[in-house]
């Protein structure tokens, strides 16, 4: 079981760059492990870090001013391999949601698989967002995931998304698919006594 994700709110970290690929969310020499243990490290390493390991000040994520359990990345976020070890890294950072106008699909699947809500909004909605965290990194956003909502709270703003029913269901009881089998293991169980 993992952990459920009903309604979150959160301040955001903005990444406004669009076409981020799955070699930039986890490069390639970091995907030797086959276990999730220690990818949220490495995530964006080459744009968090230079060559000799030192924080470059001018990336996001090491501005201390920004914090947060939500991504709001740009437009095609997650294209390139279908690595899920991408997923794991964006899971492993802490993110519980990353928003956009635009997910490469396999990378938005991996997502799932690993308890991290893709949303996808319009472009004008993510723009609503972009402008507000920057003009107030303290701003807020709320998910809801059972009314699938997302609200910008700085101007009270809302959209509706999409998500797969399965998924859905599995998010809300922080279910993967072995914990979702093993939820329907009763009826299994009565199914085949019955055939």
């Amino acid at each position: 079981m993992r952990e459920k994700f009903e309604k979150l709110t959160s301040t955001c970290i903005p990444l406004p760059i669009e076409n981020v690929d799955t070699d930039q969310i986890i490069p390639a020499r970091f995907l030797k492990a086959t276990t999730r243990e220690g990818f949220g490290d490495n995530l964006f390493r080459d744009w968090r870090f230079d060559k000799e390991g030192n924080k470059i000040e001018s990336f996001v994520l090491n501005n201390p001013s920004y914090s947060g359990s939500i991504l709001i990345a740009g437009k095609n976020f997650g294209s390139g391999s279908s690595r899920e070890h991408a997923a794991w890294a964006v899971a492993g950072y802490g993110f519980r949601a990353v928003v956009s106008s635009f997910f490469a699909d396999i990378f938005k699947n991996n997502a799932l698989n690993n308890c991290v809500l893709p949303v996808v909004v319009s472009e004008s909605f993510l723009q609503n967002i972009f402008d507000s965290v920057e003009s107030d990194h303290l701003n807020t956003i709320t998910i809801d995931l059972p009314n699938q909502t997302i609200t910008n709270n700085a101007t009270e703003e809302s959209e509706k998304f999409d998500i797969n029913p399965y998924k859905k269901d599995c998010l809300l009881n922080g279910f993967d698919d072995i914990d979702y089998l093993l939820s329907k293991k009763a009826d299994i169980e009565t199914w085949e006594n019955n055939r």
